[in-house]
Order: structure tokens, then sequence, then C-alpha cells
């Protein structure tokens, strides 16, 4: 059986999320063997950094690939995603799928028919935490999951206005598409991936696209109002089959202090995980014999964990075992993105959208 670290792996895309992804997998020791982006001077700096090819073209790549990492802007996911799965590579996709739910349908389409599989990165599934909450539930400590409170707000949060992350046309929205697709994922992961029926969001531009916008740090290059066109934050919520809900807030910025708590709401137990910190509490209420009435809050001590380093591990293990991964499966992030779609849609038409 071939070893994990024995894959050939490249990554498509050299911009800050395929770096970190290459540091991860030297890290590791992973058989990192070529990078490819459209940029000259990326491709340098990637050969100069990780001592491996980087070349202009995908098919170069993927001549020396038995996987590939892609980590382009989103616009790009769907060009780079649908060739390596038909030149018979396992794909390992940064979130979102894409920048549209159709460029979405049809990546999932490709992945289908193709000899690969694919596996999309939300590396937040992967935090210790997230498997304790996810092992109680299969023990049926929580009971019945039926809500969960999802929120990933920044106080000041804009990426770099001017770049990919804040142009509409590339990455498909703002910080809904960003981080609210990480904040919807986790979500729906906690209630095992349900049919979505109802859908009622709100997204809002009130931040960046002012010139006065004020902010302590920012993730790159600030270019000003005139480069950003998407949301900054969204309000959402939606609606299983079996009646099981989501309250969604994300934002970019927003007059609020930062946010990163997931609260999941069982019928016997629920809990509060905090996504920036790794704090982990379980709520319980319980009596004995109908008295001795309590409340008992229970603080969870984890592992300090790397979700990407976990998620990589994962993605090349089934590469070496090929067999696609049980986790982050296609049709769980076409969910997802459909999910997406129907909060722009909702806060578009003014009315909740219906998806069943």
């Amino acid at each position: 059986m071939t070893h994990a670290n024995d894959v050939a792996v490249g990554i498509v895309g050299l911009g800050g999320i395929g770096k970190h992804h290459a540091t991860k997998l030297t890290e590791r020791g992973a058989n990192l063997v070529g990078g490819m982006d459209i940029d000259a001077d990326a491709r340098r700096r990637f050969h100069e950094e990780f001592d491996v090819h980087a070349y202009e073209s995908e098919t170069d790549l993927y001549e020396d690939c038995d996987a590939v990492l892609i980590t382009t802007p989103n616009r790009f996911h769907e060009e780079y995603a649908v060739s390596a799965l038909k030149a018979g590579l396992d794909v390992l996709l940064e979130k979102p799928l894409a920048h549209t739910v159709e460029s979405a349908e049809r990546i999932a389409a490709a992945a289908r028919d193709a000899e690969g599989f694919c596996m999309v990165g939300f590396n937040n599934r992967f935090a210790e935490p997230v498997q304790v909450i996810k092992g109680y539930q299969d023990e049926g400590r929580f009971g019945e999951t039926t809500h969960v409170e999802a929120n990933y707000v920044r106080r000041r949060g804009v990426p770099g206005r001017g770049s990919w992350f804040t142009s509409g046309d590339v990455a498909g929205g703002g910080a809904l598409i960003d981080i609210g697709v990480h904040a919807v994922d986790l979500a729906l992961y906690f209630l095992d991936h349900p049919e979505v029926v109802e859908v009622s969001g709100e997204t809002r531009s009130e931040f960046g696209s002012r010139d006065d916008y004020a902010f302590v740090h920012m993730w790159g290059d600030d270019n000003g109002a005139e480069g950003f066109d998407v949301e900054d934050s969204a309000s959402a919520f939606i609606r299983d089959a079996d009646g099981n809900t989501v309250s969604l807030e994300v934002a970019w910025a927003t007059n609020r202090p930062t946010n990163d708590e997931f609260v999941i709401r069982g019928t016997e137990a629920g809990a509060t995980f905090d996504r920036g910190s790794d704090e982990l509490t379980i709520h319980e209420a319980r009596s004995f014999d109908g008295d001795s009435h309590h409340f008992s809050d229970t603080e969870v001590e984890t592992r300090e964990g790397d979700s990407h380093g976990a998620e990589q591990a994962a993605f090349l293990e089934a590469v070496a075992a090929g067999e696609a991964p049980a986790i982050n499966t296609i049709d769980e992030a076409l969910s997802v993105q459909r999910v997406i779609d129907a909060i722009y849609r909702s806060s578009e038409r003014g009315e909740a959208v219906r998806l069943d």
C-alpha cells in the first residue's frame, strides 16, 4: 500500500493560502513535487522557498502529480478542479466550492464522473473540539441536536480592499462566501448535513465601501473603497426538513465585539465552542429521582491541534488508499454552496427562499 507521504502532490495557486498549504506539507514530510501559477513572481517565490518546480501551465504540473491542492481565487476553482479531475488526479479544493452555485454544480458533476475524487477544504471540521462534539453526539450525550447558533464575526476584518476577496466578480461575494461559508458548513456538520428546505437572510455593505473605513489591522493592502463591491456582513436563518434550525451571524466588519462562538443545542445537553480559542463547554441539566435539580457546565480541554495539517493528512491518506474520504465530500460542499446562494437570493428578494 502506498504511504501518504509518498503521494506526489502539487499546488495550483501560489498565493498566501497556497504557500500556507505548501509549508504544512513540507513540515509533515509530504512529497510536494511542484506548483503552478500564472504570475511569474509567485512562481519565482515558490521555487525559491520550497525548491520545487513552479509551472506556468497546469497540464505540466499534472504530469508530475498523483493529487493536487487548488488554492486559486474562487472564480478559477472550476477551471482547475475540472481539468485535474479529467486528468485522473485526486483534488483537495479550498473552500468555497466555487464563486457561484452554477459553477459549483459543474464541479460536482465532473467529480461524480471522474476516476479520482474531490475533497473540499473545510478545515474547521478537523479542529479537536469539533471532533469531541461529534463524538459526544454519536454517543447520544446531546440527545437530538435541534439548533445551532453559528457566529463568525470580526469587528474590523475586511481583507485587503482592492484584492480579489473584495471583488464580487472574482470571489462571488464578500464576508458570507469567504468566512460565512465556514460557519454554514460547521453548523450543517453538527446537524449531520440535513436537507435544507428554507433560508431567510439579509446581506449588508456598511463599512468596506466607506472612504473613512476605520481599522487597526488588515490582511493585505488597503487600496480604498473603490475596490470594494461586496457585502461585509450577513444574517440568516436556516431550516431543515425535520424542523432543525441554524441562526447565522457573519461579518468582516460590524460595530460589536468579535464573536467566534458556535452554540449547539440538544434535547439532553448542549455545548459552546469558540472557534477562535478552541474553548469548549458542555451544558447539562439533571435531577435525581425528581429531586436535586441542578445545572452543570463542563469545561473540556483538548490537545492543541492543527486543523489544516489534519485535513491534509486525511486527504493524502485517502489518495494513498485509493478511496474517497467520507468527510468533506463534494455533495456536502454543494449543499453549503446552495445555502450561501439562497441567502444572497433571499436578501435580494426580501423574502424567504425555499430549497425543496
